[in-house]
């Protein structure tokens, strides 16, 4: 009789062969971390596809091979639970929950992160967004701008100055590959735990049309809709803290992205101008890198070019030019 796809794929395992996938499953396993040969495989020969690749993102794939064929693992954690008593409860980690902690795992032992926090004035970004804003709703546009695709912009801008954040770094050739399309993650909060969502060359769209994507996937996000090239291909990604405040944070890096960078609630707060203090609207932005492709200097002059947009937003119209 014929061998069935997950014997099939575990046989190859064993022998060292390598595993049957498409360049794009490939691409895309890779893209999120994952090891082919740690999926088994539903297609003819044990051949690994992408809705096997998708399950395993979900967190609801079929048995790995490596618990049917290899060796257990050594032990990485305590052997022994931690002792119970009246009133606590055990919750297992399941479907997304999981692997946002296997992502984060991988991500924080194998990329060293370093972190750079910086103030914007805002002040002149709030004013041109409602005046923009003034001028939608008296059009009768239903498009209303929030501060994200300004920063996005903004972000890209500085990108183009500054390309090698813009990149993704590949840990099987140890190289950075420095893309040449942005492709902008945005975190979005949903009821399974965190999802970033991407928008796919965000660098043409207008501000109005940024608004309404990042709208769009945040909503396809939160009803489980989002689509597989709406999960994937990410080159940096934006965390927005705005709604829960904090002065700033460290984001975990979004494997294999060697940047991220979380923007935090817009507060009134006295700043000083012209040498008088003055009340201004003001954020702050962290910015989190891998430290094997990006230095100190180069994240600091980055996110210097991010806020020089930010608080002369006019130069935004300059640079989509």
């Amino acid at each position: 009789p014929a061998a069935q796809p997950q014997a099939v794929a575990a046989q190859a395992q064993a022998q060292g062969t390598k595993v049957l996938a498409t360049p794009v499953t490939r691409r895309m396993a890779r893209e999120h971390g994952l090891d082919l040969a740690d999926i088994s495989g539903s297609g003819p020969q044990g051949r690994v596809t992408k809705a096997d690749v998708v399950a395993a993102l979900e967190g609801n794939g079929a048995p790995k091979k490596n618990e049917v064929t290899a060796p257990a693992p050594q032990a990485t954690r305590p052997a022994v639970p931690l002792s119970t008593g009246r009133g606590d409860e055990r919750i297992a980690l399941r479907g997304l929950r999981k692997k946002i902690a296997e992502k984060m795992v991988r991500s924080k032992f194998t990329m060293p992160h370093f972190a750079f926090v910086e103030e914007v004035d805002a002040t002149d970004m709030v004013a041109l967004r409602t005046r923009l804003n003034s001028q939608l709703a008296a059009a009768g546009d239903g498009t209303k701008l929030t501060y994200l695709p300004f920063i996005v912009k903004a972000t890209i801008a500085a990108m183009k100055k500054f390309p090698h954040l813009n990149a993704n770094f590949d840990e099987a050739s140890q190289e950075l590959v420095v893309r040449g399309e942005y492709n902008i993650g945005i975190a979005v909060a949903t009821p399974d735990g965190l999802t970033v969502a991407v928008v796919r060359n965000a660098d043409q769209l207008t501000l109005g049309e940024l608004a309404k994507e990042i709208s769009r996937l945040s909503t396809a996000a939160r009803e489980r809709k989002l689509k597989m090239e709406e999960l994937t291909g990410g080159t940096f990604t934006i965390t927005s803290l705005g709604q829960s405040g904090g002065l700033f944070a460290t984001p975990i890096l979004n494997h294999p992205e060697v940047g991220i960078m979380g923007v935090h609630k817009l507060k009134k707060r006295p700043a000083v101008k012209n040498d008088q203090v003055v009340i201004r609207d003001m954020m702050n932005l962290s910015l989190s890198c891998d430290h094997r492709v990006i230095d100190g200097d180069v994240a600091a002059s980055f996110v210097y070019e991010v806020i020089k947009y930010l608080e002369a937003p006019d130069l935004l119209f300059l640079a989509m030019a």
